[in-house]
């Protein structure tokens, strides 16, 4: 079995049957055979809790409780480490590395996992982790 870590843009069209994204992500985790075991952090399932609608929202937060993803905690101590990144990758106007990015940031350093499901191409094509290995985007 894989481990790939999952942003809130999935975890949104997973749950949203109108999200463009939703057939794709269905298909690939909804089998019981998936072939991932998923990794997450709390920013994440905050960040789609908030953007999903209260029905699909329910439906997340229960399918995160039976244990569809394992959600990693993180000590105070480790915010100071991804606001540094977070203003390492921030080039305002333009770009923005969010908390929920940052988070999944940390976890990919501190588990060597790199393998991520996200629709947020644009921003974790540019991530590189400070050995400098990059995203491998599902």
């Amino acid at each position: 079995m894989k481990i790939a870590l999952i942003d809130a843009g999935p975890l949104i069209a997973l749950f949203d049957p109108s999200e463009p994204a939703h057939d794709h992500y269905e298909e690939l985790l909804a089998d019981a055979a998936s072939p991932y075991r998923l990794y997450t952090t709390w920013p994440c399932v905050v960040e789609a809790s908030h953007l999903l609608g209260a029905v699909a929202r329910l439906e997340m937060l229960r399918w995160v409780g039976l244990g569809g993803v394992q959600v990693y905690p993180f000590d105070p101590e480790d915010v100071l480490q991804m606001t540094n990144w977070m203003l390492g990758y921030t080039q305002q106007p333009r770009t923005e590395m969010d908390f929920a990015d940052a988070s999944l940031y940390w976890l990919a350093h501190e588990t060597s996992v790199t393998t991520i499901l996200t629709i947020d191409i644009k921003d974790f094509t540019r991530y590189r982790l400070p050995d400098g290995r990059a995203f491998d985007i599902v």
